[in-house]
């Protein structure tokens, strides 16, 4: 906070000073809000003010780092080399159907998601959700699976059940719900069956916010109905990558 400027030899003749309240500056907003943010006092409406404006700040910076991670990705990392062959395979010869660096946008997202897969726009990924390349190679194996169905199955996102398969496979076959991922990230600390528990949370928290989904004991029950055959189902790869 800037403090008031003061002559050094006063006069009769000085106006007194105003009382009003000088504005906090960047540099107290930023410290004092993210001192209260890591003793757990922020209000929500504040932290989520914090992060947008710090988001905002750091945009350019966040989506050059995923622009050049983007482009390590689809050069060098197995997994993500993998997919885009196989998606090729499933498409027409002109390759208008790739997932390729073109069509995978890094942008600032202003939602909770870290990507996303529309089959006309591509694979959006929110640049200011990444952690590190991994993440980003996690989040682009994601939606990549997406694609992939959407053209070898021509699964409908709109139905719940196909949705659940999707969110199944997705979360199973990219390395999201591995244990280092789910330990060290997540805080969850389970030895056993933790792939599967992760899938199931991950698969159930997406379907419930489907328009058509009713509440979290309907979103349970459409991921029960699929889960062994979607669970179990691992193309394009021969068993579980990661």
């Amino acid at each position: 906070m800037a403090d008031t400027a003061h002559p050094s030899n006063a006069s009769t003749t000085t106006t007194p000073p105003t009382s009003s309240k000088p504005e906090l500056d960047d540099s107290f907003y930023t410290w004092s809000t993210f001192f209260s943010i890591l003793t757990n006092t922020a209000a929500p409406s504040t932290r989520a003010a914090y992060f947008h404006k710090k988001d905002l700040l750091n945009e350019e910076r966040d989506c050059a780092r995923c622009d050049a991670d983007k482009t390590w990705l689809f050069k060098y990392s197995p997994i993500i080399r993998f997919m885009k062959h196989n998606i090729d395979l499933l498409g027409p010869s002109d390759g208008s159907a790739s997932i390729n660096e073109t069509n995978v946008r890094c942008r600032r997202c202003d939602t909770q998601q870290s990507g996303g897969f529309d089959p006309e726009y591509g694979i959006l990924v929110c640049a200011n959700h990444l952690r590190n390349r991994g993440h980003l190679e996690d989040t682009l194996a994601h939606e990549m699976v997406h694609a992939y169905d959407y053209l070898r199955f021509k699964l409908d996102p709109y139905d719940l059940r196909h949705a659940a398969c999707m969110e199944i496979r997705a979360s199973t076959l990219s390395g999201e719900c591995r244990w280092t991922r789910e330990f060290f990230t997540r805080g969850q600390w389970g030895l056993t069956q933790q792939l599967q528990e992760c899938v199931r949370r991950r698969a159930t928290l997406s379907v419930a916010n489907r328009p058509g989904c009713k509440d979290d004991v309907h979103a349970a029950r459409v991921v029960n109905e699929v889960w062994d055959s979607c669970f179990n189902d691992t193309r394009p790869f021969d068993e579980i990558y990661k």
